[in-house]
């Protein structure tokens, strides 16, 4: 292992906070994390990482050791790309949610990878927010308010939690018009932890009966267009299904605040041209879709209920 490697290593050391998500990060075995962290101490004479039975913690002459690492690393960085010319080359790694990734990212990752003949993208779909650092994923798209502080974040749109039933569900039960009134209708639920089968809305918890509990939002829109009850879900999940008129939006007044859509990078440091490349242009992609700016609907009059 050179120098340079040995001070990447430490820096995802810092990073992952443990000598195996370091490894995974760095595509290295933990014995070599271990060496490289051992071999460290030994030149510099001192102690750059406390070690404790659940995490690393870097001490503060490690703090310091890391961000002169960052530094050095930058500017080789820097360098590379300068003698290359800041050519758009090599692999991109970015994950998404998977309904999300499949209609909306994947065509985008398809004109990136048409625009820059040198690059390859590894998309990941995943339901799951991936640890960016431990994954050594490059950007994620993210759905909501962010949980992680060190997270960079550009904002491409926004999307809804919105309430949908078919036409024929509300002919035959009725339109409801207040959150109160979802507890004489049948739902569709997603599996929750806590076994609450209920929905918010602001402050007030509006409990449910479920026709049908299902942990995959594609199978609740197709039992709601069958129409087997009433489903929530994200605003752009069901967009096709609204506008082709198999599902109707409804109780749009009680809706929560909008959630943000943001795609995200791991920090602010110096990133390579092709991460760069990626994020403008999919920043421009999906600003265009109608789906992250559409406009709040009128609600419209429903089907009167059958007798």
């Amino acid at each position: 292992m050179d120098r340079l490697d040995e001070l990447a290593l430490f820096v995802a050391i810092i990073d992952a906070g443990s000598l195996a998500g370091a490894a995974r990060r760095s595509r290295r075995s933990a014995a070599a994390a271990t060496r490289a962290l051992a071999s460290l101490e030994a030149r510099a004479g001192s102690r750059l990482v406390e070690r404790t039975t659940r995490r690393l913690a870097p001490t503060p002459a490690g703090l310091e050791f890391a961000e002169r690492a960052r530094g050095l690393l930058a500017g080789y960085e820097a360098a590379l790309s300068g003698a290359a010319g800041d050519a758009v080359r090599g692999l991109v790694r970015i994950t998404a949610p998977v309904l999300f990734g499949r209609k909306h990212v994947a065509p985008v990752v398809s004109g990136f990878l048409d625009a820059y003949a040198e690059t390859q993208v590894e998309l990941i779909l995943a339901d799951r927010n991936l640890d960016l650092v431990e994954e050594s994923i490059d950007v994620a798209l993210r759905i909501g308010q962010l949980a992680e502080s060190r997270l960079v974040a550009r904002r491409v749109g926004q999307v809804s939690q919105i309430v949908v039933a078919s036409p024929d569900y509300l002919a035959a039960r009725g339109t409801p018009h207040a959150p109160a009134e979802l507890s004489d209708h049948d739902a569709i639920l997603g599996v929750v932890r806590s076994g609450l089968r209920e929905w918010r809305f602001g402050a007030n918890r509006v409990r449910l009966v479920p026709r049908l509990i299902v942990n995959e939002v594609e199978a609740a829109l197709i039992a709601a267009r069958a129409g087997r009850g009433i489903a929530r879900v994200l605003s752009y999940q069901a967009a096709e299904d609204i506008a082709a008129g198999r599902l109707v939006r409804l109780l749009v007044a009680h809706e929560p605040p909008p959630l943000p859509v943001q795609l995200v990078t791991p920090s602010q440091g110096l990133r390579p041209a092709r991460v760069n490349a990626f994020l403008d242009y999919a920043t421009a992609a999906l600003r265009r879709l109608p789906v992250l700016h559409a406009a709040e609907p009128e609600e419209k009059p429903m089907p009167p209920c059958s007798s």
